[in-house]
């Protein structure tokens, strides 16, 4: 063995470091099917978080009602609590990457619409609201054969590498996409700006074209509503994942202080520094996910996923006393940080341990989760921030969330002491017959 001096033992030991503390890329260089999900998703919904942005300006524009842009969130609300488990049905029963791609084409029609509307010279207001409902139900089908696909594109331990990838591109999308936006319907006006994410839609749907197909499981059956309760049934039985769902819903729904963001911003300077409210959780999620290469090595993904919750919890409180703007975008920061942290080991657990051939149905309940906490949370915020006042909402909805961290932790003992070195679900067990077996 030939010695190594002082200065090649440091080098390797940074090396080292970096490693773990930079973004895994390995799923992008392996897997070619991966990487063209990447790229089209990336682009494509870097062009949703532009419209994003164009739409609801457009119906304050034409309404001067912020009731109505309101609206707007209840009514896609509405349609993905209608049709998230249909979504997640047609998920387990089709090939998946073929659902993907025909919903993004009709999510592409939606924004061609957007722009014919924005072209005309009286644009139409009640066409804005259709557009909302659609984008529900389109988007309600698309995710749950989204994120069902995932572990067929990249090995079992590169996982938690994938959904910081994933992470990263939904980040830069909802850093960069707004600010472009706002750019863009300024110089150009609303019609171009929807033709922006008509283009960008162009280039997801030639990368979905050029995988392979993602068929379903070998034993699918028709979509049925036998087959979505069977898919709730079996959520019922494993306390991992309800765990995964309960403890995301509690930290959003009493931290999620999005609503209160305009308030908050008239005591810090107004409305120039509402986007860095508003940008400042993006950004310490981006933040994480560009240095997450240590997550590989995390095995306790439930007692990761309370901690990283309690932190969110922790953040919203700091935010909420913070005395100045500085101290406010530190917090949010850290926020991002920890629902991203929260994020990427739910995600892990989900796509390691769930059978495929319940993988569609059961991230439909996901959605439904994902989706019910931010819009209950900020209805939660409002409503308290009327009564008493926006500090206090913001801090208690804090404290409250870390006593419900506390309290699922105590309450559902095997999601806390999940190890995802000592089991695994077989992936072709059966729904009811799930079994957990020693690695």
């Amino acid at each position: 063995m030939i010695p190594q001096d002082d200065d090649s033992l440091t080098a390797s030991r940074r090396r080292r470091w970096w490693h773990l503390a930079a973004v895994d890329l390995g799923p992008l260089r392996r897997h070619r099917d991966f990487r063209l999900l990447f790229i089209g998703r990336f682009v494509s919904f870097f062009g949703t978080m532009i419209t994003a942005v164009a739409f609801p300006y457009q119906v304050y524009q034409l309404t001067h009602s912020v009731l109505l842009v309101g609206l707007l969130g209840v009514l896609e609300f509405a349609a993905i609590l209608a049709f998230a488990f249909l979504g997640g049905a047609l998920a387990d029963a089709r090939d998946r990457r073929w659902m993907v791609l025909v919903s993004e084409a009709a999510l592409m029609g939606c924004s061609v619409l957007l722009a014919v509307n924005a072209a005309i010279a009286h644009p139409q207001v009640w066409l804005l609201f259709v557009v909302a409902t659609a984008w529900g139900v389109f988007d309600s089908v698309q995710r749950p054969s989204l994120d069902a696909m995932l572990p067929r594109l990249v090995d079992r331990d590169e996982l938690a590498a994938a959904a910081a990838l994933g992470s990263i591109r939904g980040t830069l999308g909802q850093i960069l996409g707004p600010a472009l936006g706002g750019v863009l319907v300024a110089a150009f006006g609303l019609a171009f700006t929807y033709l922006v994410d008509v283009a960008t839609f162009a280039v997801g749907l030639a990368c979905l074209w050029l995988m392979r197909a993602v068929p379903p499981p070998v034993d699918a059956e028709r979509p049925s509503l036998r087959r979505v309760v069977e898919g709730l049934r079996y959520a019922r039985s494993r306390q991992e994942l309800i765990g995964t769902y309960v403890v995301d819903m509690v930290a959003m729904f009493f931290g999620m202080p999005n609503a209160l963001f305009p308030a908050i911003a008239q005591g810090l300077g107004g409305a120039k520094v509402l986007g860095l409210l508003y940008a400042a959780p993006a950004a310490g999620s981006f933040l994480f996910s560009a240095t997450s290469g240590w997550t590989s090595r995390v095995h306790r993904h439930g007692m990761a996923v309370i901690v990283a919750a309690t932190v969110w919890g922790v953040a919203i409180i700091g935010f909420g006393l913070a005395p100045g703007l500085w101290f406010a975008l530190f917090f949010l920061a850290v926020a991002g940080a920890a629902d991203m942290m929260s994020g990427v080991f739910r995600s892990v657990i989900w796509n390691q341990t769930i059978p495929d051939s319940l993988r569609g149905r059961l991230a439909s309940i996901e959605l439904v989760s994902y989706s019910s906490g931010p819009a209950l949370g900020n209805f939660e915020a409002g409503a308290v921030a009327s009564l008493v006042n926006v500090r206090f909402s913001v801090v208690s909805g804090g404290v409250l969330c870390v006593i419900g961290c506390i309290a699922c932790a105590l309450a559902l003992p095997l999601f806390r002491a999940y190890d995802a070195r000592m089991y695994h679900v077989a992936p072709d067990t059966q729904p009811g017959n799930v079994k957990r077996e020693k690695q």
